[in-house]
């Protein structure tokens, strides 16, 4: 025992040598080392709505080196980038960009959805609960409640104890809600019509900031309505299609969809200033508005990181007006490359290179004109929405003797009146069992589903896994359909989107500056990947429902 004794004091007296070591290697007075992330001043966030990631590829030849290859080669490519859910539209895009998860945790399911407790549409970003600023309208009456997420900006803003600012700025009031946040001190969006000034609402501010105004009053957007021709030689954009096609929709007030196009004399037939949407230069004019706010905001003027929001969206109108492979879409890519490079130089003269940080990706892709495709041999389709209308309420009809027993159908969703459904006696499980083999008779129907099996399957990879990802319990449907590749409801002319197909999920997903490696890569990853991957840089905390991870190989 005595040996035992004197065996544990040596080893306790030992280890107080070590400790009184540990101890006393620093003096009380010695400097504490310093470990501090060095943060950039300013976060540019900038999503091109409609942006295939082919689009980097197929036109590199004629952009800039001071553009979209400037932010390849400097910075990161991230090749392979998806959409992980379906559907893609703009509002669950932008919001997915910037909470890092998908609609089944953001709950923005789509741009507009059928509100089941209300038994009405709502739209995501629309707020009866406030006033418009900078309009009489009601376009104002915008903000990011429906959103139940938080996103990298408020993070930011709650990590620097709301000191680092944030502004959200797009043609769309979505695209400039979402990714602002909850917290953002602005978001402003254009307001078009007899307006074309830029807005916002009392959810940020009582009254337009003066520079606001003097943006508003000055004859910065009316100068755009000129005429649109294409940026170089119209011989030389070979890599689209022909300018006099069948597969374009164009304008009101011009006989053909063809170059050149008098915006200021076809404003009167297509909305006055909603025109510029249509045209690349409501990019333009975001670019300008942009640079405004980077001024007077003093963005990246101090140690608190600020973020700048930025939407670029005439690209989504201008691919659903002429469609993917238009000579129009390839122009106002050539041209929103000359914006970028605008941007970028700005940033440089204002921040200083090296202080900031940009990303760059999509709210989605789109889909080949349907017509087109077909005329090169590839399956596509129109979907013929009042022939399936009048099939399926036949159906109904003679299956529960209700047509009520659906109270909506939308968002390629089905949505059950659980009072009809109670009236005569019928069990949910066993309407949606029935509803879902009827619909899979359809020839442009893929796939169908009840949303109970979405919600509770174990899908690991496919279109199931995806759409489980949009799937929000309280906001989604009870049937979920799947058209065929390339089959879609709209018009015959013009693209649209969203689908969890490739050309609808993968868009580019660019870093460039501060913190950022220069590199690329076709590992796969996810969109919700690009929020923690910013919230890292920063070292702040990732968006409160983010599924999303950081992508270490992209930081420096």
């Amino acid at each position: 025992m005595s040996r035992i004794i004197s065996l544990l004091s040596i080893i306790i007296f030992g280890y107080s040598c070590v400790a009184a070591n540990i101890h006393t290697d620093r003096s009380s007075t010695d400097p504490i080392p310093e470990f501090k992330t060095e943060r950039p001043k300013l976060v540019v966030g900038i999503v091109v709505d409609q942006m295939r990631y082919d689009y980097l590829t197929r036109f590199e030849e004629k952009y800039s080196k001071g553009g979209f290859m400037r932010l390849i080669g400097g910075g990161f490519n991230c090749k392979n980038a998806h959409f992980n859910y379906i559907p893609t539209y703009t509002g669950p895009g932008h919001a997915s960009v910037y909470s890092g998860t998908t609609p089944r945790y953001h709950g923005i399911i789509s741009n507009n959805w059928y509100d089941k407790t209300a038994n009405s549409f709502v739209y995501c970003a629309e707020d009866q609960s406030v006033t418009s600023v900078g309009t009489p309208t009601d376009a104002g009456k915008m903000s990011p409640h429906r959103m139940i997420s938080s996103t990298v900006t408020d993070e930011n803003r709650l990590f620097t104890q709301m000191r680092g600012k944030t502004i959200g700025i797009s043609i769309k009031d979505r695209g400039a809600v979402l990714p602002a946040g909850h917290t953002a001190n602005a978001a402003y969006w254009f307001q078009g019509a007899n307006e074309g000034n830029f807005i916002s609402s009392t959810y940020y501010m009582e009254e337009l900031p003066r520079w606001v105004t003097r943006f508003n009053n000055s004859k910065a957007v009316e100068n755009y309505l000129k005429t649109w021709n294409t940026l170089y030689d119209i011989n030389t954009y070979s890599e689209s299609g022909d300018d006099m096609n069948a597969f374009e929709w164009g304008y009101d007030g011009k006989e053909a969809p063809t170059f050149p196009y008098e915006l200021d004399k076809l404003a009167q037939f297509n909305g006055n200033f909603d025109i510029l949407k249509t045209s690349p230069y409501g990019n333009s004019i975001v670019t300008d508005f942009s640079i405004e706010a980077l001024k007077n905001e003093d963005l990246g003027k101090d140690s608190d990181t600020d973020f700048l929001a930025i939407s670029y969206s005439s690209t989504d109108y201008i691919g659903h007006n002429f469609g993917v492979n238009s000579k129009e879409v390839q122009d106002v890519y050539l041209r929103l490359d000359l914006e970028i490079e605008k941007l970028l130089n700005t940033l440089d003269k204002e921040v200083g290179e090296g202080n900031y940080t940009v990303f760059l990706t999509s709210d989605h892709g789109a889909v080949n004109v349907p017509n087109y495709l077909k005329s090169v041999g590839i399956p596509a389709g129109l979907i013929d929405g009042d022939m399936v209308k009048n099939k399926f309420l036949t159906f109904l009809e003679d299956e529960f003797g209700s047509t009520k027993v659906v109270a909506n159908a939308s968002n390629n969703q089905m949505f059950l009146d659980r009072t009809e459904l109670k009236r005569l006696k019928l069990d949910l499980d066993e309407v949606c069992g029935k509803i879902v083999d009827e619909l899979i008779t359809y020839d442009h129907i893929d796939k169908a589903f009840a949303s109970k099996t979405i919600n509770n399957g174990s899908f690991t990879e496919g279109i199931e896994l995806l759409l489980k990802n949009g799937y929000n319990q309280k906001r989604s449907g009870e049937v979920i359909v799947v058209n065929n590749p390339a089959f879609i409801s709209y018009s015959e002319t013009g693209s649209t989107h969203g689908s969890g197909l490739n050309y609808d999920t993968h868009v580019p997903m660019l870093f460039y500056g501060s913190g950022v490696k220069a590199g690329e890569s076709v590992q796969y990853v996810r969109i919700v990947d690009l929020a923690p991957t910013i919230s890292a840089l920063l070292g702040i905390s990732f968006p409160n429902a983010a599924t999303g991870k950081p992508l270490e190989f992209v930081l420096d």
